[in-house]
């Protein structure tokens, strides 16, 4: 009679704590869900993202000047770097009119359209254009061309003041400088889209590491390092 009574007594209680076992999961489940949704990753607030984009170039031009000079073909030089990867695109050169320096500028980038076309730029996608300047300026001469990179927004966003936050989670302009120089040394942009088609093997390379492999071909430094003994 004692037992009966005990189990049913019992058979309530495991119930509700049953029922506590799965709310609690269903609690915790909610909670995880909760967390991982904040935006804390500098990934997500920042990302690499793959579209057309410019290369710019602005060059200063003085006044007095008739010819270009050694120093602006060697920054034309690093500035057409890419242009092989940018299928030919339209490379446009700026000129400024109305400024201090409106003769030369015009006079200079006639030698920067025919560098262009003896660095392998065709001649008809070069186009000369002019952009309105100051009186009083002595402006540059921009060169540009479009192509397809990888890049981030803009750093030094700082919505909030880091002194005033408690809490523990990293600032908004985290890793913003990281992502854009990460986009910058990707030499492909496709590379963040997904991976190339695997190289073939080296067969003389594999063959040489076979053989070592069986071998038992071990480096003399190796072995003074190894805790391991090794049969001759």
């Amino acid at each position: 009679m004692f037992d009966t009574k005990m189990k049913k007594a019992a058979l309530p209680l495991a119930v509700i704590a049953a029922v506590a076992l799965v709310s609690g999961c269903s609690w915790a489940k909610r909670d995880s869900v909760i967390v991982g949704s904040v935006p804390d990753d500098y990934r997500t607030r920042h990302p690499i993202v793959i579209a057309e984009g410019e290369e710019i170039l602005d060059l200063p031009v003085s006044s007095t000047a008739y010819r270009m000079t050694g120093h602006q073909k060697a920054a034309i030089a690093g500035f057409l770097d890419k242009y092989g990867d940018s299928g030919q695109s339209l490379v446009t050169i700026l000129v400024p009119a109305g400024s201090l320096n409106e003769a030369a500028a015009l006079s200079v980038s006639g030698d920067f359209a025919e560098y262009l076309r003896r660095a392998g730029v065709p001649g008809e996608r070069i186009q000369v254009l002019s952009y309105q300047a100051g009186p009083e300026e002595t402006a540059p001469i921009r060169l540009s061309y479009g192509l397809v990179k990888a890049q981030v927004g803009p750093c030094g966003r700082w919505p909030d003041d880091m002194a005033q936050s408690y809490e523990n989670r990293n600032w908004e302009n985290f890793g913003c400088a990281y992502q854009n120089n990460l986009a910058a040394q990707v030499s492909n942009p496709n590379d963040f889209l997904g991976p190339r088609k695997m190289t073939p093997i080296d067969a003389e390379n594999r063959d040489a590491a076979i053989t070592d492999y069986k071998d038992r071909v071990v480096a003399e430094d190796f072995r003074r390092r190894s805790e391991i003994e090794y049969d001759q």
